[in-house]
C-alpha cells in the first residue's frame, strides 16, 4: 500500500486507515455490531479480536490507526500491540480524540454509552490519559466532534491549551459530525493562534449517503490539511447487513455496480470514498480479519464516472442521514 504524508506535517499514512471505535468496547451503533462479537465479549477476548484485526491490517500496509478516549480500551488495546509486536512509533501514526469520556463500564446495554464535554479541565485530564496509553506513539490529537452545539471552536482557552500541545510536537485536528460539519470545517480554518493556523487535519464524514462536506474538505485540502475519512460505510447502512425496508430500493444499483466492478458493497462505498482527490486517509471500521478484507479489496475497484453518476442519486438531505444515524442502536 502506498505511503504518503498527512497534510503539512509530514505524518506517514496509508489511504486506508484502521479505527477501533468498534473494537475497543463491547457496544457500538454499527449494524450488526452484536451478531458480529457473537458473544465474545470479555475484555480478553475484545483485545484479542482488536489484535488480530491489527495484525491483519499491518501484514496488509495499513500504517495510520484511530482511537479516542470515548473508545472503550481501544488506546490500551492498540498501545499493547505496538509494544508486543515491537513496531517503532515511526513506522505508524496513531491519532486519537478527546471530548467524550466513556461511561458504558463494559456493558453493551447501558443507558449512557458517552458523556460529551469540551473543557479545559477534560482535555487536561484526558490528553494525560492518552499519553500514559500511547506514549511515543501518539502524533495527532483531534477534538472528537467538534460541533456549534460544544461551541469548541469558540473556547479561546482550549484553544489555546491546543496550540500548546502543538508545541510539543503533536498535530492538532478536529473531528466533525452533524449536517454543519462544512460550516464547522470552514470556522476551524479560520482559527489561529499568535497567527498560525491551530489545525493540522479535519477527520469527517463523507460517503455515498452524505457527500455534504465535500466541497469543504476539498477547501481544506487545498489549504494543507490533512483530510481523514470516517464512517465511509454509514455505519453499516452502506453493506450488505442493511436489511432494512427503508434501504432495500438503495440496494438495486448498489448490488449492480458492485458486480459490475468485481466488489462487495462495503468495497464499493469505500471505494467512493477513494476516489475523491482531497480523501488522504479513508477508515475501515472492520472488527473481523474478514470484514477487513472485504474493505482492502476498494483498493483494487476501478471507480468509473458511471458509478460515481449512478449512486449520486442515494444521497439524502443532510439533516435526514443524521437523524437516521442518531436513532442507530448502540448493540
Amino acid at each position: 500500500m502506498e505511503l504518503r504524508t498527512l497534510g503539512t506535517k509530514n505524518l506517514p499514512v496509508t489511504p486506508l486507515g484502521l479505527g477501533l471505535a468498534a473494537l475497543g468496547r463491547p457496544g457500538y451503533i454499527n449494524l450488526g455490531h452484536g451478531e458480529d462479537l457473537a458473544g465474545a465479549t470479555s475484555v480478553e477476548a475484545m483485545k484479542a479480536r482488536s489484535h488480530a484485526v491489527l495484525d491483519a491490517a499491518w501484514h496488509a500496509g495499513i500504517r495510520y490507526f484511530d482511537v479516542a478516549r470515548s473508545y472503550g480500551r481501544a488506546e490500551v488495546f492498540l498501545r499493547e500491540w505496538l509494544a508486543t509486536r515491537g513496531i517503532p512509533p515511526a513506522a505508524v501514526t496513531v491519532g486519537s480524540k478527546w471530548g467524550y469520556t466513556y461511561t458504558a463500564g463494559w456493558n453493551a446495554g447501558a443507558a449512557t454509552h458517552e458523556v460529551k464535554e469540551h473543557s479545559l479541565q477534560v482535555l487536561r485530564r484526558q490528553w494525560r490519559e492518552s499519553r500514559t496509553n500511547l506514549g511515543p506513539y501518539l502524533s495527532l490529537y483531534q477534538i472528537h466532534s467538534a460541533t456549534a452545539q460544544s461551541g469548541v471552536l469558540n473556547n479561546a482557552t482550549v484553544l489555546h491549551e491546543l496550540a500548546l500541545l502543538k508545541d510539543e510536537g503533536v498535530a492538532i485536528g478536529l473531528t466533525l459530525s452533524g449536517p454543519a460539519q462544512a460550516q464547522q470545517l470552514r470556522l476551524a480554518l479560520a482559527v489561529e493562534i499568535d497567527g498560525e493556523r491551530l489545525f493540522d487535519v479535519v477527520q469527517a464524514t463523507w460517503n455515498l449517503l452524505d457527500p455534504s462536506s465535500g466541497a469543504a474538505l476539498e477547501e481544506a485540502h487545498a489549504a494543507g490539511l490533512g483530510v481523514i475519512i470516517k464512517e465511509a460505510l454509514a455505519n453499516g447502512r452502506l453493506t450488505s447487513q442493511n436489511i432494512t425496508a427503508a434501504f432495500a430500493e438503495a440496494h438495486g444499483p448498489l448490488t449492480a455496480h458492485a458486480e459490475r466492478l468485481g466488489t462487495t458493497l462495503d468495497g464499493l462505498a469505500l471505494a467512493a470514498v477513494l476516489a475523491q482527490p482531497w480523501a488522504d486517509v479513508t477508515l475501515s471500521g472492520a472488527v473481523s480479519t474478514d470484514q477487513l478484507t472485504d474493505n482492502l479489496g476498494a483498493l483494487s475497484v476501478d471507480w468509473d464516472d458511471a458509478a460515481a453518476a449512478d449512486l449520486a442519486t442515494l444521497a439524502e438531505p443532510a439533516e435526514t442521514y443524521w437523524a437516521t444515524r442518531n436513532a442507530l442502536d448502540w448493540n
